[in-house]
């Protein structure tokens, strides 16, 4: 099984040099954090279809457009919740690359139980024969969707960025309780999000 890189040197370190091809991610982050910032590092390492189900093809692709010299191709919805439309803009995998679903709560909160477990398992068959890796952006805020337990079942790796703030830092840890097939990590990271993703090396002060 081939192993991809993230964009993120700190997360390819601790996984080996990357995930293994064929993995759902689940990304799980407040909406006011800085958790695109690891979705645009997912989307510039090799091809990329994004499918954005909030903001617009043209929001997401003038904040992609920079540096990153990977072709990326963006796709709205126009339906929310819209499970079927969601398949068929995702339809159309890259050969070893990336499938963004940002955010992923438009469909949980849109579907029967059954119809979105469908959806998602069609999603990682299609993604494991295109030899990728899937990223799924599912925000926390109030009450989870109905369908988020089926979300993070589904997946084979689970992303937790929790940000506190504390006076005046702000502390973003990346936990990863999840790794189906490979070891979690034992301790959380710590992330420094700005304009990139690095390590945090500011010690915690009690």
């Amino acid at each position: 099984m081939e192993t991809l890189p993230t964009g993120i040197s700190v997360l390819d370190r601790q996984f080996g040099g990357g995930l293994p091809s064929g993995s759902v991610v689940v990304l799980k982050a407040n909406p006011d954090s800085q958790s695109e910032l690891i979705l645009d590092r997912f989307a510039r390492v090799r091809r990329c279809r994004y499918l954005t189900t909030v903001r617009s093809a043209d929001a997401v692709e003038a904040a992609l457009s920079g540096d990153g010299d990977e072709e990326t191709t963006v796709e709205a919805t126009t339906e929310v919740g819209d499970l079927d439309e969601a398949a068929a803009l995702t339809g159309d995998l890259p050969e070893a690359g990336t499938l963004i679903v940002d955010s992923v709560e438009p469909l949980e909160d849109g579907a029967a139980p059954a119809a979105y477990a469908e959806f998602l398992d069609d999603l990682r068959s299609r993604v494991d024969d295109a030899g990728g890796v899937a990223l799924l952006h599912a925000l926390r805020g109030g009450e989870d969707p109905r369908t988020r337990r089926v979300t993070e079942q589904v997946a084979d790796v689970v992303f937790d960025l929790r940000t506190t703030v504390t006076g005046t830092e702000i502390a973003n840890r990346l936990v990863v309780p999840k790794y189906r097939g490979g070891a979690a990590l034992e301790e959380p990271l710590k992330l420094k999000l700005t304009d990139t993703v690095a390590v945090d090396t500011s010690r915690d002060i009690a």
